[in-house]
């Protein structure tokens, strides 16, 4: 059955049932946090747990498809069914590609495309079948602009757009959407301990001339969650101050 509803009429909701994997820190908890204070519920997968306050936490391992489906069940069964999915797990190796094992690479394509495969592939059917849905993925500007030492982290997430792009098509029909978001070199807690000397470099291609704020990615995922981001759908929205500009 063909769906086509915008969810901007009488029916629109802000009570939603987000679902962001990997949601603990950094960018994932910015998000979660975003979301919850725009009026959703909001529950938050991640390896580690852990008391989140108001936001619900339970703890996962998104590379294991078992994990994942008692996670989501665990979130719907004290929330409701998952509206919005937020794909931001994801890890990272810093190596040259001549001196990367199978094993490290096959992690981070694990760490961050099957992790998101994973969750997508457990809320999917449920959006199709309501008729409504928002999925957003978390790339990164490494997936187009490539970053010397991360070529398996920029493989894993420049296959995301694939996924998202060709899933977008898919469901479509149904009322669901599916977005990319590629943020820059954001100031978390990891990038802290970056050198100085590497964080001068790069911040010296960013247009801006600065460091993104997780707060700002937050904003982003935000509006693709929401009931007005209706028309948007296989879009890369690029959080990284122009550094990738052009592609």
């Amino acid at each position: 059955m063909r769906r086509t509803s915008d969810g901007s009429g009488a029916g629109a909701r802000r009570d939603r049932v987000a679902l962001v994997c990997g949601g603990s820190r950094g960018i994932g908890l910015a998000t979660a946090t975003r979301l919850r204070e725009s009026g959703r519920r909001v529950a938050v997968l991640s390896r580690s747990g852990g008391d989140l306050g108001d936001l619900l936490s339970v703890r996962c391992d998104l590379t294991e498809a078992d994990d994942v489906d008692a996670a989501v069940r665990e979130v719907e069964d004290r929330l409701g069914p998952v509206e919005v999915l937020v794909a931001n797990a994801g890890t990272t190796e810093a190596s040259l590609l001549a001196r990367t094992s199978d094993a490290s690479f096959h992690g981070l394509v694990r760490g961050n495309l099957f992790a998101a495969f994973h969750a997508t592939l457990r809320v999917v059917p449920g959006m199709t079948e309501r008729g409504w849905g928002r999925l957003v993925f978390l790339s990164s500007v490494a997936a187009t602009v490539g970053v010397p030492g991360q070529s398996g982290y920029a493989a894993a997430k420049a296959a995301l757009t694939g996924l998202a792009r060709s899933l977008a098509r898919e469901v479509a029909p149904h009322g669901v959407t599916v977005n990319v978001v590629l943020p820059g070199f954001v100031e978390t807690e990891l990038t802290r301990r970056v050198p100085d000397r590497v964080r001068d470099g790069i911040r010296a291609q960013v247009p801006l001339g600065r460091f993104g704020r997780t707060r700002e990615v937050a904003a982003a995922v935000d509006f693709l969650a929401g009931e007005q981001a209706g028309y948007i759908t296989g879009a890369l929205v690029p959080v990284d101050g122009g550094q990738g500009m052009g592609w």
